[in-house]
């Protein structure tokens, strides 16, 4: 028997303007981690190309793909991956240090992003100790530490309840609008389509539609 080839993307052609929010929905096996990846620079394609400011990514080296991803990407996942030894302070501390910033500014940075996010009280608390809203707001803290142009999250509400999980996708939405920052998540939330400036439904590892925040609450109305 021959090989059969399974394409886990298929002719995606997307492009994600700076600033956007962005959910990218489907069912389970519709490719949305594996598109996620590619934009984050965490998987190859095998073919096609992936652009950053003009830059394809998908060329990059091991070393150049690892300063991309320190300093212009953000991530944010499910499942949070908070080392559970450190603090919420030396959690978010953490991609500072592989980008080389002195230690005062490290502290008075991570500091700042965890008052933001509602965790002023809860500096030296580890994940252990926080809840699972807690937990996510730490890693939305440590996704923008190094003051990345986009941010990345993967079902970031998908070990919350139905209260967190719509007051974590209210707070990326403020730190969309207020800081510019450029917001693509994958998702099984539809919840996030209430933020999203525009919804790529995938199936089969393809784009089935791209659809606006407004065409989708007309299509809910009639």
């Amino acid at each position: 028997m021959g090989k059969y080839v399974i394409k886990a993307l298929d002719g995606v052609n997307i492009k994600i303007r700076r600033g956007e929010y962005v959910s990218i929905m489907g069912p389970s096996g519709s490719g949305k981690t594996t598109l996620f990846n590619m934009i984050g620079g965490l998987d190859r394609p095998t073919r096609g190309k992936v652009y950053i400011d003009e830059v394809d990514i998908s060329k990059l080296d091991a070393y150049e793909l690892a300063w991309l991803r320190c300093r212009k990407i953000g991530y944010i996942f499910q499942t949070f991956n908070l080392i559970p030894v450190l603090t919420a302070l030396e959690n978010v501390m953490l991609p500072m240090i592989f980008a080389g910033v002195p230690r005062e500014e490290r502290i008075k940075r991570a500091t700042e992003l965890l008052e933001r996010v509602g965790l002023g009280d809860r500096l030296h608390h580890k994940p252990p100790e926080l809840s699972g809203g807690q937990q996510q707001r730490v890693a939305i803290a440590r996704a923008l530490a190094n003051d990345p142009a986009i941010v990345l999250a993967d079902e970031p509400t998908g070990n919350l309840d139905l209260h967190t999980g719509l007051e974590i996708i209210n707070l990326l939405r403020t730190l969309n609008k207020e800081k510019g920052v450029t917001i693509v998540t994958a998702t099984h939330d539809l919840k996030m389509i209430d933020v999203s400036d525009r919804i790529i439904y995938l199936r089969d590892g393809k784009v089935q539609r791209i659809e606006t925040r407004a065409e989708v609450a007309v299509e809910y109305e009639e």
